[in-house]
């Protein structure tokens, strides 16, 4: 039997809201050690927030540090389901070159997180070198 994403996935979501500012999203990264954040308004996955999103987006174009998350976030999320097989994620991660993907219910709320890692530690290493090999093919 196929495994998914709920089984493998990580938990822990932090979501930031559109109207906080990129200083505080910028703390938040820090203090927890990630590189990207949900972003959320009235319990919807409305955004992602990385920390390439604020060095591009924001400080390369001077914006300061009280900036809304809104203007510099991705706007264009993409997700997958905690019901969908971890080989289907693996590939769509590597079409998509990304190493990690908000995981969402069928009511499309989010639930956590599904990442190179998690993929590589789900039991087929196979998967694993598949997102491997997407990220890192040259854009």
């Amino acid at each position: 039997m196929a495994t998914k994403a709920g089984e493998v996935m990580t938990q822990e979501c932090l979501v930031v809201a559109p109207e906080q500012t990129i200083a505080e999203a910028a703390m938040l990264m820090r203090d927890k050690d990630v590189g990207s954040l949900a972003v959320g308004s009235d319990d919807r996955l409305v955004g992602m927030l990385t920390d390439r999103d604020i060095a591009v987006r924001a400080t390369a174009q001077n914006k300061g540090p009280e900036t809304p998350i809104r203007e510099v976030m991705s706007d264009r999320v993409k997700y997958c389901f905690d019901d969908e097989d971890v080989e289907e994620i693996a590939q769509n991660m590597a079409d998509l070159q990304v190493r990690r993907l908000p995981v969402v219910n069928r009511d499309k709320r989010l639930v956590g997180f599904i990442s190179l890692s998690n993929i590589a530690e789900s039991g087929n290493p196979g998967h694993g070198t598949t997102v491997l090999h997407g990220v890192a093919t040259p854009h």
